[in-house]
């Protein structure tokens, strides 16, 4: 008995499932869902406000009360970019059986679909992640770098649940051989059948993903703050545009600054390290870089090697120290916890001139599936549409690791 024509419905389904299984990195970050995207008449905009969590400061050896304000912060996620992936078959292809259709149209079809978003997010969830561990230059193929990255994520406050690794195979290989017997096998996760999954040390799961960015350096990686380096409480710019020009910068290094330390985020004690920076943005004179440089109040992040508190000028004319050496390329590896990165899905519309457009929900992933028949030609045409948008609200809860040069 021949099957029957499949139903659009199935189809999407079908989607979803693949794009399920693809994903390690979104799937193990903070997936939030807005429907509100798709409703008819909806005038929301494209962007999202979330909200942070509130910081205060203690009051030290008195009974009396000092109210502090709500200082509530708020991040945007700007839901704005819509991907797809499209395709055409004839109207015998849809009397296969899903799991035919499937390997022959919806799963080369949805992994090149996700897995394109997914390397577009690690990049940027990569480039937004200021702390880094490892020697530039060695390769990792023992558990000090994890280790020390999990020490990262530790005096920062991560939470010690559901922390994750993604490293590129040829690290991934030198690890694995090197500690082949710390790694413990890991149930829940293999249950859950993401690809790439390797094993559980160190506090993560740690997964072989070829999508892990890399950073190349340029070829000036010294050089020193201007002599008014232009430093704000609470900004987000850096000149040493003159020492280190602008264009010898790239988007996504990390560097340290000679006499900045970083501090507890709760105690604000000194730790043994100096605060790492990462480049987010390059003016025509100044660097945008992340974190903000918060001197003083609950948020305060930078202090003196013994604790004191910094004025703006201690910024001024001091050696700056990029992450690795001059024009040599690094793979970024990631540890992180899922909620120091968010992706964002929405209802893309369902067309009000269109029989078969259907729209399905899966941890969060939003995905449109929409055909159309061409007559003259006996074929079908259909697209797989998702609409997403990407944010690191706790940054701090990430680490990179560096190895070898690539």
């Amino acid at each position: 008995m021949s099957n029957s024509l499949l139903t659009i419905d199935m189809i999407t389904r079908e989607s979803l499932r693949v794009a399920h299984e693809a994903l390690s990195f979104i799937a193990t970050t903070d997936r939030q869902y807005d429907s509100s995207f798709g409703q008819s008449g909806a005038k929301i905009g494209t962007a999202l406000r979330v909200r942070k969590p509130n910081a205060y400061t203690r009051t030290q050896g008195s009974r009396v009360m000092d109210v502090q304000d709500q200082a509530e912060q708020a991040s945007a996620i700007t839901v704005a970019t819509q991907d797809h992936v499209d395709m055409r078959f004839n109207s015998s292809e849809l009397a296969l059986s899903i799991d035919a259709f499937s390997k022959a149209h919806i799963e080369p079809a949805v992994k090149v679909l996700v897995s394109g978003i997914e390397g577009d997010y690690l990049a940027y969830a990569t480039k937004a992640t200021y702390n880094a561990v490892g020697t530039a230059g060695t390769a990792i193929t023992d558990l000090t770098a994890p280790g020390l990255a999990r020490a990262k994520l530790n005096k920062y406050l991560a939470p010690k649940d559901k922390r994750a690794v993604q490293m590129e195979s040829v690290a991934m290989a030198g690890l694995v051989k090197g500690v082949a017997a710390y790694f413990a096998p890991n149930g829940d996760i293999s249950k859950q059948y993401r690809e790439g999954q390797i094993a559980r040390t160190q506090m993560a799961d740690f997964y072989e993903n070829e999508r892990v960015w890399t950073l190349t350096n340029s070829d000036d990686v010294t050089g020193s703050t201007d002599a008014a380096a232009l430093v704000t409480d609470g900004g987000t710019t850096l000149d040493m545009h003159t020492l280190v020009p602008v264009a010898k910068q790239s988007v996504g290094q990390v560097f340290t600054v000679a006499g900045i330390y970083a501090c507890h985020p709760e105690t604000k004690a000194a730790y043994s390290h100096l605060q790492q920076f990462t480049i987010t943005a390059i003016g025509a004179t100044v660097t945008t870089i992340s974190p903000a440089t918060v001197l003083t109040g609950a948020r305060k992040n930078v202090v003196s090697s013994t604790g004191a508190t910094l004025a703006t000028t201690a910024f001024d004319a001091q050696v700056v120290t990029f992450l690795g050496a001059a024009s040599t390329s690094y793979a970024q590896h990631l540890m992180y916890h899922p909620d120091a990165f968010q992706f964002v899905t929405a209802d893309l519309p369902l067309m009000d001139d269109a029989h078969k457009c259907v729209r399905r929900v899966q941890d969060g992933l939003s995905m449109r599936v929409w055909q159309a028949s061409d007559i003259r030609n006996d074929e079908l045409l259909m697209r797989i549409d998702i609409l997403y948008g990407m944010a690191a609200l706790r940054p701090e809860w990430a680490c990179r690791l560096i190895g070898s040069a690539n």
